[in-house]
């Protein structure tokens, strides 16, 4: 297993976000790093003043059927993949070059099934397919190349080629792990939304991090708090905290079990939830008197505990 620091003579970059590529790319240029670019982003980067070669040009084959055939190349794949040890002799036989940095982010798939009335055919257009090829190759081949999937990584790894001269090892398999998780999710939330099945053979859930819990339903377990990005339903992961200490497990709990019941009213309406169960619940016309009653309905219990409404209130209550 090679494990030293890999020097990054050239890079493919192919992204649909383009949140912070124009300086992560410069920063490549100007240390002297080839980059190769497909369509849309080699002319957001041209447009910046970066130099890219169009990876149609360097296969020697455009860009095909709409754009679905991109980088499914031998000399794209065969430069990610190939081990530097073993296959050198065969790479400059193919004048492949080796790929030493990929940094690709995916077609929308979920933005794109988000919106009203979308159709199956739609959604299947917004599929990546190079995408995940490129970035699923990269992340094997963990002793020669890095990958980069998402935006937030493109400053630590610019300091760390600033300060070894390449990418770690270490580094490498943090991003390689990254990036299988960035394609797991992808498929999975393709697969559940064409299965029409209730129950399928294969479940295959997927959430993102929202963030850490003070702790978890003790306070010496740790806990974190993760969302579907599938959902769009709002839920209690998006409250904002105006005041006081991040939220325990408790009281993410107490107050997801809060809002669940509050939904089921329409008229002004106050829950009260201590434990998981609600200790108090009222409906009325005025949002400060139905706070009073359910607060009376078990006062002791509602210590401590989250109080849901419906409608704005003020001081008074």
């Amino acid at each position: 297993m090679i494990t030293s620091v890999t020097t990054i003579k050239r890079a493919l970059i192919s992204v649909y976000d383009k949140t912070g590529i124009t300086e992560v790319a410069k920063y490549l240029s100007d240390n002297g790093i080839e980059i190769l670019s497909t369509g849309g982003t080699a002319e957001h980067l041209r447009k910046a003043g970066i130099e890219v070669i169009y990876v149609s040009d360097y296969t020697g084959f455009p860009e095909i059927m709409d754009g679905r055939i991109k980088t499914i190349n031998p000399k794209i794949e065969g430069g990610i993949l190939g081990l530097r040890d073993i296959h050198k002799s065969e790479a400059e036989a193919q004048n492949i070059n080796w790929i030493d940095l990929v940094v690709c982010n995916l077609y929308p798939f979920t933005e794109t099934i988000s919106k009203p009335k979308i159709s199956l055919k739609e959604a299947l257009e917004n599929i990546d397919i190079g995408g995940p090829t490129m970035i699923r190759s990269a992340a094997k081949n963990i002793e020669w190349v890095g990958v980069l999937v998402d935006s937030t990584d493109y400053k630590s790894i610019i300091n760390e080629i600033d300060e070894l001269g390449g990418l770690s090892f270490k580094t490498r398999k943090l991003l390689s792990a990254k990036a299988f998780g960035h394609c797991a999710q992808y498929d999975s939330i393709i697969h559940n939304y064409l299965n029409e099945d209730d129950f399928p053979q294969v479940f295959s859930p997927t959430f993102n991090k929202s963030y850490d819990l003070r702790y978890g339903e003790n306070p010496h377990q740790k806990a974190s708090a993760y969302r579907n990005p599938a959902n769009e339903k709002q839920n209690i992961l998006d409250a904002t905290i105006h005041q006081g200490k991040q939220l325990s497990y408790n009281n993410l709990m107490d107050s997801d079990a809060a809002l669940s019941c509050l939904r089921e009213f329409s008229e002004p309406t106050c829950v009260i939830v201590k434990h998981g169960n609600p200790c108090g619940v009222a409906s009325g016309d005025d949002i400060t008197s139905v706070y009073q009653k359910a607060f009376n309905a078990d006062s002791k219990s509602a210590f401590g505990g989250i109080i849901c409404l419906n409608r704005a209130c003020n001081k008074a209550i």
